[in-house]
């Protein structure tokens, strides 16, 4: 499978209500970055006051001018979309640039797709490949992802299949459904991984527990390869498995 997830999330750095509006909007005003950016947020997500991109952007620019790396993100996500601005790819291009110089996974992840795309820059997969491993490397699980895909593919990289597992591998254990997916159809063909009809299994099956229709159909197949005993084995180690990552996801 070879699902292609990009996520153009806005980064939402502070939570804020109506009461602090006020207060926000005063240090605003006197030109701190942080509440430039945060009464951008607001704004943004009706959080506190009345939805209204356009005094969005405002904000995200006038913090984002001064350097401050998650409004030059925000501000090229609302490019990238059209909130609040023409929709503008080379306009989005130029400040997630900006940002994911800085370090910023979310900007760093959002270059990498506009260069896997072609949006605002032309293609270069390469390029899309550096900046999904930059943020991959700071842990954001959509960029793991697309480097997954891309160590599989061959895109923008030499085709690697053990890369891709290990990636794969890596989002699979946060609970994604596709990671997860992927991993089973890797262990049932033996690609970058030595063929595990149980492993296979697990996976799949962590995988139907989301409701995907592919991993059904594969976990239904699979159980008919797996002697009984393996087949309980399987069972109860998925559902251990599913435990723990269930757990995870709550710290």
């Amino acid at each position: 499978m070879n699902r292609w997830l990009i996520v153009l999330c806005l980064l939402v750095n502070v939570a804020v209500g109506a009461s602090d509006f006020a207060e926000l909007k005063t240090l605003a005003e006197q030109g701190d970055a942080y509440a430039q950016n945060n009464l951008g947020v607001m704004y943004d997500s009706g959080r506190g006051v009345s939805q209204n991109y356009d005094e969005a952007v405002k904000w995200y620019r006038k913090a984002a001018e001064q350097g401050y790396a998650y409004a030059q993100s925000n501000l090229g996500f609302m490019y990238d979309n059209g909130h609040g601005v023409s929709q503008d790819y080379a306009e989005a291009v130029k400040w997630y640039r900006k940002a994911a110089e800085q370090g910023d996974a979310n900007a760093q992840l959002n270059l990498g797709f506009m260069y896997d795309f072609g949006h605002g820059v032309s293609r270069d997969y390469a390029e899309a490949f550096k900046w999904y491993r930059k943020a991959a490397e700071q842990g954001d699980a959509d960029a793991q992802f697309n480097l997954g895909v891309m160590y599989a593919n061959g895109r923008g990289v030499s085709q690697n299949d053990t890369e891709a597992f290990k990636w794969f591998r890596k989002v699979a254990e946060q609970g994604d459904a596709d990671a997860q997916f992927n991993l089973g159809v890797m262990y049932d063909n033996g690609r970058g991984v030595p063929q595990n009809y149980v492993e296979s299994y697990i996976w799949v099956s962590l995988a139907a527990k989301s409701g995907l229709e592919n991993a059904i159909h594969n976990r239904d197949s699979l159980a008919k390869k797996l002697s009984p005993i393996d087949l309980g084995t399987a069972q109860k180690r998925t559902a251990k498995l599913f435990e723990e990552i269930q757990k995870n996801k709550l710290r």
